[in-house]
């Protein structure tokens, strides 16, 4: 007897979707989440994708040290961002983000190259210029410590300069105006050119600084206010050498530390 093309194919399908294994099919239509971004944070890192999927019941987190290999989970999330608060500070880590449905069905991991290195940041720094007190004019990052100006230690001192004031390296360090920031959120990575070559800059409010120490860290740093007696600014300091990350979270908003599961694996 002969088998009309038509059935064959419908014969063939059947076949087919009985032997598939429903895991496997799910993985393969479920849309694994577009647009990831991790943004660096103090001792943490904060996870965002785009936004959710009709078929998403939750997405689940992972995290490895390198963009290739076996990545872990660490947790799961109903919303479309994470917050890792696990993560150190100095350390890289590399996420991928997937999305699984009702049925526990799971999606391939997401395709960027997402990264993030924590880093310490510190707000409402209060410096005096050198001669008003020169005994609280100079910063050193890493200890996040208030020194004299001209404490072997310090990375930068504020001085006063024709009725200005300046910030101000020693020669084995470097420092450049990134110019105005809405935020200090607005400079992510540290530049590899443009240092000034007098060692100093003028200080404006609402101006974001980085410099580049002796020992190859970088740093960032937002004037807040300029007052008739002290400056007062934020900063963050990256411990990994060499490394020029320096973002963070847009927002440090409670809400983003709710939306975590805590569903570690």
């Amino acid at each position: 007897m002969k088998i009309k093309s038509s059935s064959l194919v419908i014969i063939i399908i059947v076949l087919i979707m009985s032997g598939c294994n429903n895991t496997v099919e799910y993985k393969t239509l479920l849309t694994p989440p577009q647009g990831v971004s991790a943004l660096a944070l103090d001792n943490q890192v904060y996870i965002k994708w785009d936004h959710t999927y009709y078929e998403a019941y939750g997405y689940r987190v992972y995290v490895n040290s390198s963009y290739n290999g076996n990545y872990t989970p660490i947790g799961t999330t109903r919303a479309n961002q994470f917050v890792d608060q696990n993560a150190r500070n100095g350390i890289t880590y590399y996420y991928a983000v997937t999305t699984y449905d009702i049925d526990g069905n799971e999606s391939d991991l997401s395709i960027e190259n997402v990264y993030a290195t924590p880093r310490p940041e510190v707000a409402n720094i209060v410096l005096n210029d050198r001669q008003t007190n020169p005994n609280k004019a100079g910063y050193e990052f890493s200890t996040n410590t208030i020194l004299p100006f001209n404490n072997p230690n310090t990375d930068i001192y504020i001085d006063w300069i024709s009725g200005q004031y300046f910030m101000v390296v020693y020669e084995d360090t470097d420092i450049q105006d990134m110019g105005y920031t809405a935020s200090f959120d607005e400079i992510k990575f540290s530049p590899t050119k443009g240092w000034s070559p007098l060692k100093e800059v003028l200080l404006i409010e609402g101006h974001t600084y980085v410099v580049w120490t002796f020992d190859n860290h970088y740093a960032k740093i937002r004037i807040k206010q300029i007052n008739s007696n002290n400056i007062v600014f934020d900063c963050s300091y990256q411990t990994a050498v060499g490394n020029t990350q320096l973002k963070r979270s847009p927002a440090k908003d409670k809400r983003i530390f709710a939306t975590n599961d805590e569903m570690k694996k």
